[in-house]
């Protein structure tokens, strides 16, 4: 039977197959069926491993192959094919490793059911270990492949029982194998970890238990190596992101570590950097305080402060990832009074926003304290204690007369003359500070102002009409809101306008006096 596989016409199938999987979308079941009709998978099984010097052989039937086990009817042909993908996972090829990794991604997203069928032909093949040497030894495609198929099997209960056994296994066990990986197959194992820890919270709650998350820690305490120290920097990052990730992250000493960062005058810029961003990432949802105590959101504001209060004009990327940390974590009502409660912290936000020269650092600035002050909060959420909104008031006023503007619509007017970019900033500040009595009637009583938010042509980017519209609307709730300033004559015609902005919608008004125009004009001819 071998001798009649490998007598196939190898120009035939190499053409065949290269039709076959020409096509970059995935094949119909009806089309691969009839292609296997023509050439049966032992036939191009044998071609991959006797393609001899043919040109472009095996990356042609790995393609269609990949195709192939893609399909329903495909995929269910793999358990038959066994032997191969078990060879394949040990090949020299890296390309034909990655296409046994997907080929077993593909049998355990197809053909699991509640029989177990695929995680048991997983189990009984001894799969698992191999797909970890992948993981360790294959070059990039190899190594996110065999990711993959891990994160599926770890997808069913009896798969968590393989990567997680009752009984230690040490050819199995993260840990070591962690332990005696190069650096780059230490980072590919911890990323590993984390795609395992995004599954669920049940499989989350199985990483934590077995302190894989303190394997990441580890890395984190190696500073020396800049480069691997970002990487697993950025997988804490990742793990921010992960919706059950939170309680989990914050029980372990990830944020003293942040703050020692932080703190390290020696480390790269960079990596202190990136630790502000993700300490910013971390502690930015309004229930923070259920996960974590007061003080280490306190210490972590404090670490910030204290580095920009060692940071000059030349460093700029650090400056902006600060005050974009200190943005992050005043996202939440308790976040932005916590700040507040450090007016050292709080002043270099308020400072650097008004600050009309550094231009990077006052866009950041500015965003921060839009977070700060509520524009993204709900309405009912905006306003902070009255010791935070004591300090804020004190700090915008303070800000504004150390400045030829003297009051704070005179600062606000300087950010809306300057370009979209800041205005659109702007318009976030005013969303969320138009919620306090105070600056809700400096604002209204420049004409300026009220004409630059309520003025339909300001704008010409969605992301710009947006804020701008959504400017408009908590302008005009927080005015008609107190019958007080309603009796104002001058105030309320105010609100009359900002209504009239409203109806017309947040994108272009009818009767656009500047219509759009194409960029490329048609050549004149003749």
């Amino acid at each position: 039977m071998e001798e009649e596989y490998s007598l196939v016409d190898t120009s035939k199938l190499l053409q065949a197959a290269s039709d076959f999987s020409f096509d970059p979308g995935t094949r119909s079941e009806a089309a691969v069926k009839k292609f296997l009709d023509s050439f049966p998978l032992p036939v191009i099984i044998s071609a991959l491993q006797t393609k001899g010097d043919v040109p472009d052989l095996e990356d042609t039937l790995i393609d269609c192959l990949e195709k192939i086990f893609k399909t329903k009817y495909g995929a269910s042909l793999i358990p038959h094919f066994m032997a191969f993908i078990l060879v394949g996972l040990q090949a020299y090829s890296q390309r034909v490793r990655a296409l046994s990794c997907k080929t077993i991604s593909n049998l355990l997203e197809k053909l699991e059911d509640n029989t177990g069928l695929a995680t048991s032909l997983v189990k009984e093949n001894d799969v698992y270990p191999l797909l970890l040497n992948c993981l360790i030894d294959g070059d990039e495609q190899v190594a996110v492949a065999a990711t993959e198929a891990i994160r599926n099997l770890a997808s069913s209960q009896q798969g968590i029982e393989i990567i997680f056994p009752s009984t230690p296994n040490e050819t199995i066990d993260i840990p070591k194998l962690a332990a005696r990986c190069s650096s780059l197959g230490r980072v590919r194992v911890l990323a590993l970890v984390v795609k395992l820890f995004s599954i669920s919270s049940t499989t989350a709650s199985l990483v934590y238990n077995s302190n894989l998350l303190g394997l990441l820690e580890e890395e984190v305490r190696n500073i020396k190596d800049t480069l691997i120290s970002l990487s697993v920097l950025e997988l804490f990052y990742e793990l921010a992101e992960v919706q059950h990730g939170l309680e989990y992250i914050l029980r372990t000493n990830i944020l003293q570590l942040l703050i020692s960062i932080i703190r390290n005058s020696s480390a790269e810029s960079m990596l202190r950097s990136r630790a502000m961003m993700i300490s910013g990432r971390l502690l930015f949802k309004d229930n923070i305080l259920t996960f974590i105590d007061e003080s280490g959101v306190k210490a972590v504001i404090s670490a910030i402060d204290e580095r920009l209060s060692l940071l000059d004009s030349q460093d700029v990327d650090e400056y902006e990832c600060a005050l974009e940390a200190l943005g992050q974590i005043g996202s939440s009502s308790q976040g932005a009074a916590l700040i507040l409660s450090n007016a050292s912290a709080a002043k270099h936000v308020v400072n650097a926003a008004f600050d009309l020269h550094g231009r990077g650092r006052q866009l950041a600035a500015l965003h921060s304290l839009g977070n700060i002050v509520g524009e993204a909060r709900p309405e009912n959420n905006k306003l902070l204690n009255s010791d935070a909104e004591e300090t804020l008031g004190r700090l915008i006023y303070e800000t504004a007369s150390n400045t030829p503007k003297l009051i704070p619509s005179g600062l606000v007017l300087a950010i809306f003359k300057l370009e979209s970019e800041f205005r659109i900033a702007g318009y976030r500040l005013i969303t969320g500070l138009s919620a306090r009595p105070w600056l809700l009637v400096e604002i209204c009583s420049r004409q300026e102002i009220i004409n630059t938010i309520t003025d339909s042509y300001t704008e010409t980017t969605k992301i710009g009409m947006e804020a701008r519209y959504k400017c408009c609307e908590a302008t005009y709730k927080a005015l008609s809101s107190s019958s007080k300033f309603l009796s104002d004559p001058a105030l309320s015609g105010t609100a009359e306008k900002l209504l009239e902005a409203i109806k017309k919608g947040p994108y272009l008004a009818k009767g656009r006096k500047y219509e759009a125009r194409p960029e490329v004009t048609t050549a004149d001819r003749f």
